[in-house]
């Protein structure tokens, strides 16, 4: 025989749920985060697929030297990818691999582009060593050049205003040697760029012989318009030795090399081998025919090409060399030719500094009131940047050619971030501390660059793929979708619990009204505290987690009902019905947490969501199982409409019960 049991005080553990509500929506209308209306404060945080947003697809693609992205690599760059989709202010983001090539990035509530979270970020500094015109001005030179080339000094730094090829010596793509200490931004011919982006540096102190002070500054670069001519020092004693050989050269670099010499034939790239410099065409006219198949090859032909044969080529602009693939020129140990302003050609020096020199990026404010972005080196990086600007400022073996030297007669130094030039600085003296990337910045734009610098380069290259903005009237058709599928399922649980149970169908109904209110505060302060966002998979999760619920109602009830058949009373069979059927109940709802903690761990994207709804739900039944269910049973056990048959749902227990006992001699009951 069961010990006979405790008496239960339902009252108590009833007014414990009654706290835990309070404490729950204290939360909701008054806790961190909460602000607005009241309705606003009940808005929970809604995911892309309810509330709009923006998706983007990066597809991996194989690095330069043909290796195939590995997971490492891939989970590394979706964490890099998520640092700076975070740094946009939006910590609800999503970034999730998916298959073994791509990153899905969908970020709720807001439309904007996000193709360039998905940059290599390889930042270099590179010596520019020679300047060509890379807007195929120069592949169609004048018949014959008149002029015979002379160098002439010039007391300015404002280059010359024709836009004509000339013989002149001095370049027309950069100005000639000043006397002056500082650079003339001013000149006809070299307009600054409203898009320029030049680097600053106030040090502590400094090297720098002639220069006013150590500091980085912006040199205008040529204009677009402006077609460089040939240099009177423009010769091959002049022209900076090609280190492609200094690393020996991938096999599959070579083979890629070899289709495009096929496709471009051999007088084509003897000819290009033959070049000495980007003038040649104009001495040789002769050279344009034999060159005109390079201005048919595409980005990635372009891509394998040698850098001296990308420099010297007049026929490959900037447009083909601004194309190409990620991480194209990410080599440091090679010279490499890229662009800036989309016209000027550079042919550039082996990085000596690079981003993982970077300590830290921030967007500032300068003493003009302008974003900036701060760079912070690291205790080698800064060596390396003071060794980098002496060089530059000494102009070290007459590295640069003439026609890459400032206003003042010093090499400039390349900022290049992935493919592209965003500045290229005169160096003005040797420079021992931090510096600062400055330009026509935004705060947006000063943030975005901060943000990509400072969480580092990926290690593996992406092209996006499909960028998706789904409308708000999309996301609002699924919610209410969502939310019609939740209401006739939990309706067609109701109806079955009132049809079946009459009485106990209100305690149903109760426990999973207090179920979703319960779910639906946690939803709201989660969001704000966790970032956690309500998607179409979490509202399944929570549907499914009705099923969970109702399931231990009918554990329960008919549990109570074979007590009562056998022959104990209402008030006893409620607590024996109780005990007996609350280990199946844990058991059963332990099976389903658990399966939704494994299926949170080892899922990506949506899943999870559908994963951590299921649990929560069922986490929050049984704290209702146990503070309202068992408790609110006990106390209608004690009133007159749980002993009828007809009311209180247990019809096919009670009469058995209540049935006088049938004889066995048949002819008795006849007597």
């Amino acid at each position: 025989m069961a010990p006979p049991q405790k008496q239960m005080r339902p009252g108590r553990q009833l007014a414990v749920l009654g706290a835990i509500f309070v404490v729950l929506y204290l939360l909701v209308f008054f806790g961190g985060g909460a602000s607005g209306s009241w309705q606003d404060r009940l808005e929970p945080k809604l995911g892309l697929d309810l509330v709009g947003g923006t998706r983007l697809t990066l597809e991996a693609t194989n690095t330069v030297d043909g290796q195939a992205p590995t997971a490492e690599n891939l989970e590394e760059a979706r964490q890099i990818i998520e640092s700076r989709v975070n740094a946009f202010g939006v910590a609800e983001a999503e970034v999730v691999t998916e298959g073994d090539r791509n990153i899905v990035i969908s970020l709720p509530g807001e439309n904007r582009d996000l193709t360039e979270v998905g940059s290599a970020a390889e930042l270099r500094f590179r010596k520019v060593l020679q300047v060509a015109d890379g807007s195929g001005a120069a592949a169609n030179p004048p018949p014959s050049p008149s002029a015979t080339p002379t160098a002439t000094p010039s007391g300015s730094a404002t280059p010359s205003g024709s836009a004509t090829p000339s013989g002149s010596a001095t370049p027309s793509g950069s100005a000639a040697p000043s006397g002056s200490a500082t650079p003339s931004a001013t000149g006809s011919a070299s307009p600054t760029p409203s898009s320029s982006v030049q680097v600053t540096a106030s040090p502590t102190g400094g090297e720098g012989g002639g220069a006013a002070a150590p500091s980085l500054s912006a040199t205008p670069a040529a204009s677009p318009s402006v077609t460089p001519t040939p240099s009177a020092s423009s010769s091959p004693s002049a022209t900076p030795a090609a280190s492609d050989g200094a690393t020996p050269v991938p096999a599959s670099i070579e083979e890629q090399r070899r289709a495009v010499e096929q496709k471009v034939g051999a007088a084509a790239w003897e000819a290009a081998n033959g070049l000495q410099s980007p003038t040649d065409v104009t001495t040789d006219p002769s050279l344009v025919e034999k060159l005109k198949p390079f201005a048919s090859l595409t980005d990635r032909e372009i891509a394998v090409l040698p850098a001296q044969m990308q420099f010297n080529v007049p026929q490959i602009t900037c447009g083909q060399l601004d194309a190409r693939p990620p991480a194209s020129i990410s080599a440091v140990d090679q010279q490499v030719v890229a662009c800036e302003f989309g016209s000027i050609k550079y042919l550039l020096d082996q990085a000596k500094v690079v981003g993982t020199d970077i300590n830290d990026a921030n967007a500032v404010l300068d003493q003009t009131s302008q974003w900036v972005v701060s760079l912070d080196f690291t205790g080698s990086g800064q060596e390396k940047w003071t060794a980098l600007t002496r060089e530059a400022f000494n102009n070290e073996g007459a590295a640069c050619d003439p026609s890459a030297l400032g206003d003042s007669g010093n090499c400039r130094v390349a900022v290049v971030l992935d493919n592209q030039v965003v500045s290229s600085p005169e160096i003005l003296g040797v420079l021992t501390s931090n510096s600062q990337i400055t330009g026509n910045f935004t705060q947006q734009d000063a943030s975005d660059l901060a943000s990509t610098l400072r969480y580092g380069a990926l290690p593996v290259t992406f092209e996006p793929q499909a960028q998706q903005n789904v409308t708000a009237t999309l996301g609002a058709s699924h919610l209410r979708a969502g939310l019609l599928a939740a209401g006739i399922g939990m309706l067609l649980v109701i109806i079955y619990s009132f049809f079946y149970y009459r009485l106990l169908g209100s305690v149903i109904f109760l426990s999973l009204v207090l179920s979703a209110l319960l779910v639906f505060g946690a939803l709201v302060v989660l969001g704000r505290q966790i970032g956690f966002t309500l998607t179409l998979a979490g509202i399944a999760g929570m549907i499914v987690s009705l099923g969970v619920a109702a399931d231990s109602f009918v554990i329960y009830f008919e549990r109570l009902k074979d007590e009562i058949r056998e022959g104990r009373s209402p008030r006893s069979a409620v607590s024996r019905a109780w005990i007996r059927a609350r280990r199946t109940i844990i058991s059963a709802n332990a099976i389903t947490l658990m399966s939704a903690v494994v299926l949170y761990i080892v899922s990506v994207g949506v899943v999870k969501g559908f994963a951590f709804a299921l649990g929560l739900a069922t986490i929050l039944d049984l704290v209702v199982v146990f503070l309202f269910r068992h408790p609110i049973m006990t106390m209608f056990a004690r009133t007159r409409a749980f002993l009828s048959p007809r009311v209180s749902g247990l019809g096919r227990a009670l009469p058995a019960r209540d049935k006088p006992a049938q004889p066995r001699n048949p002819r008795a009951k006849e007597a």
